[in-house]
C-alpha cells in the first residue's frame, strides 16, 4: 500500500514538474505560437463578417433615407450605435436621436437632426435590426477570441523576466479601430523585452499579430536579409549570362509582408524618418516601390528588436533631411573631383 501511494506521490510531482516547466519548453511554446496565431486569424475572419453586416446597416438606413453616414465618421461608433438602437427599439423622433449625440463628435445636433428625417418603412427597420443583431453576434466572437489571445499571450509571456524598465506611455492614445479588449503592450512588453510600438508604423494589435506569424524566435533567419527575403521585401535577380534581367519582388501570399506594406501606407504620412524615407523615394521612383522599401525598413527593425533587444528612437524628418543632403553633396564633390573640378560653396549659401 505504502509503495503504491509513493508511486502516486512522484507521478503528481512529476505531472506538477512538467506543467511549471510547459512555458518555456520549444514544442510548448511553438504551439502556443501556432495557438495564437489561429485565434488571430479567427479574430480577422470574424471581422470580416462583422464589417459586411455594418454595410448592410448601411443599406438600410440609405433606403430609409437616414444620411448618418454623412454627419458621423462611422455608424459604428459611439454616436451612430445609440442611434441605430434608439431607431430599431422603436425611436422615430428626429430630435430625440440627435440627442444622443456623443460628446466627441463634431457634427451638431441640428445637423444631425436634420440627417435623420426619413421615412421609417417597417421592411427597411426590419432589415436594420437583422443586420445590428448580426453584427452584435460577431462583435460577441471576437470578445471570446481576445479573452483566448489574452490567455494564450500570458503563457508565452509566463516564462519571461519582467523589464526593469517601467513600460513607456504608448504613442499614440486614440483608441484604434478593432483594437484588442484588453492591454496588450504590457504582455507584449514582456514577451518581446522591448517595446515594439515605439517602431513607428508597428501598433499593439499589429505587433501581436507579427509575433503571431514568425514567432518569438528569429534566430532562424541568420541576418535581417534573410527575413526580408523571406517576406519578399527584398529586390529579386534574375540573372541570364551576367545580365540582370529582373530585379522585381516576387509575388507572395505572405501574411507578414502584407502587414507591414499597410503599416508602410501609414507611416508614409507621418513627421518622421520613416515617413520623411517613403515620401522621398515615392517621389523619385513611385508609390509602389516606396511602399516596398518603407516595409523592408519596418521589417529590419522589427527583427533587430526582436533578435537583438535593438531600442529604436525615431531620429525625426528633419534629421533624414539633413542626412540625404551630406550625402548628396559628398556624392556631388566626389564626381566633380573625377572630372578635375572642385566645387565650392555659394557665398550666403551654408
Amino acid at each position: 500500500m505504502s509503495a503504491s501511494i509513493n508511486n502516486g506521490i512522484i507521478k503528481l510531482a512529476a505531472t506538477f514538474s512538467s506543467c511549471l516547466s510547459r512555458a518555456s519548453h520549444p514544442d510548448c511554446r511553438a504551439t502556443d505560437i501556432a495557438a495564437l496565431r489561429a485565434y488571430l486569424r479567427l479574430r480577422e475572419r470574424h471581422l470580416d463578417y462583422a464589417a459586411a453586416h455594418i454595410q448592410h446597416m448601411q443599406k438600410a438606413l440609405t433606403f430609409m433615407n437616414l444620411q448618418l453616414h454623412h454627419v458621423v465618421t462611422d455608424v459604428t461608433g459611439a454616436t451612430g450605435m445609440r442611434i441605430i438602437r434608439a431607431i430599431v427599439a422603436g425611436e422615430r423622433d428626429p430630435g430625440v436621436l440627435a440627442a444622443m449625440r456623443d460628446r466627441n463628435c463634431r457634427s451638431s445636433v441640428e445637423a444631425i437632426r436634420a440627417a435623420l428625417v426619413g421615412n421609417y418603412l417597417p421592411e427597411h427597420v426590419f432589415a436594420l435590426q437583422q443586420a445590428l443583431a448580426l453584427y452584435d453576434f460577431y462583435q460577441t466572437r471576437v470578445d471570446e477570441c481576445d479573452a483566448q489571445i489574452q490567455r494564450t499571450l500570458a503563457l508565452l509571456a509566463a516564462d519571461k523576466p519582467i523589464p526593469q524598465e517601467p513600460l513607456t506611455k504608448a504613442r499614440n492614445r486614440a483608441q484604434q479601430p478593432n483594437a484588442l479588449s484588453f492591454d496588450v503592450r504590457g504582455l507584449m512588453y514582456q514577451l518581446a523585452g522591448v517595446d515594439l510600438t515605439q517602431i513607428h508604423g508597428i501598433g499593439s494589435y499589429l505587433a501581436v499579430r507579427l509575433v503571431a506569424e514568425c514567432g518569438t524566435d528569429l534566430s532562424r533567419w541568420p541576418t535581417a536579409k534573410h527575413f526580408t527575403s523571406w517576406l519578399t521585401l527584398s529586390p529579386g535577380c534574375k540573372v541570364s549570362g551576367g545580365k540582370v534581367l529582373s530585379s522585381h519582388t516576387r509575388k507572395t501570399t505572405n501574411r507578414v509582408a502584407a502587414l507591414l506594406r499597410l503599416a508602410a501606407v501609414t507611416v508614409g504620412k507621418t513627421s518622421t524618418a520613416l515617413g520623411a524615407f517613403y515620401r522621398r523615394l515615392a517621389a523619385r521612383i513611385g508609390k509602389a516601390k516606396a511602399v516596398t522599401a518603407t516595409a523592408r525598413k519596418i521589417a529590419v527593425l522589427f527583427y533587430n528588436a526582436m533578435r537583438f533587444g535593438m531600442q529604436y528612437a525615431d531620429p525625426g524628418a528633419d534629421h533624414y533631411e539633413q542626412r540625404y543632403k551630406e550625402r548628396a553633396i559628398k556624392q556631388l564633390h566626389r564626381r566633380a573631383a573625377e572630372f578635375g573640378f572642385c566645387l565650392q560653396p555659394a557665398e550666403g549659401v551654408s
